[in-house]
């Protein structure tokens, strides 16, 4: 069953979240993921929390059984980096990874300063590769 998460949807719009709480040189960088994220998925945005901007949905399962709901595909502007969250994680990715251009990596999370910095194609195969690996998990709001 599914538990309360502590970061939930909210009803803020993408718009409003972006004039107040992403400076205005990274709206079109934020603008471009939301497009690609959506198409992607098939979703509008949905804010998670303050600033995690999510795409679809999915059921994540924690050890010991807990089962909490969370964005398909998903960004948030931090103040050093646009953080992509990409689930399932990486692997499969390491080509792809290697030719995205200036970014770090964590297990399931990229990191990129600006778009400008790497191959818009490449990111758009790894996101969409991301959402195409989580169709199993999918679930349909």
């Amino acid at each position: 069953m599914a538990t309360e998460a502590k970061t939930k949807p909210t009803t803020m719009s993408l718009d409003e979240f972006l004039a107040v709480a992403v400076a205005p040189e990274r709206h079109d960088d934020c603008r471009t993921l939301a497009a690609m994220m959506q198409k992607a998925s098939g979703e509008p945005a949905v804010m998670w929390g303050t600033s995690i901007v999510g795409f679809g949905l999915y059921r994540q399962q924690y050890a010991g059984g807990r089962e909490a709901d969370w964005p398909l595909i998903a960004f948030s502007p931090r103040k050093n980096d646009l953080t992509l969250y990409v689930t399932p994680g990486f692997e499969g990715f390491e080509d792809l990874l290697s030719r995205l251009g200036k970014h770090k990596a964590s297990k399931a999370c990229l990191y990129i300063k600006r778009l400008a910095d790497i191959d818009i194609k490449v990111l758009k195969t790894i996101v969409d590769g991301s959402v195409k690996a989580m169709a199993p998990r999918r679930v349909k709001a």
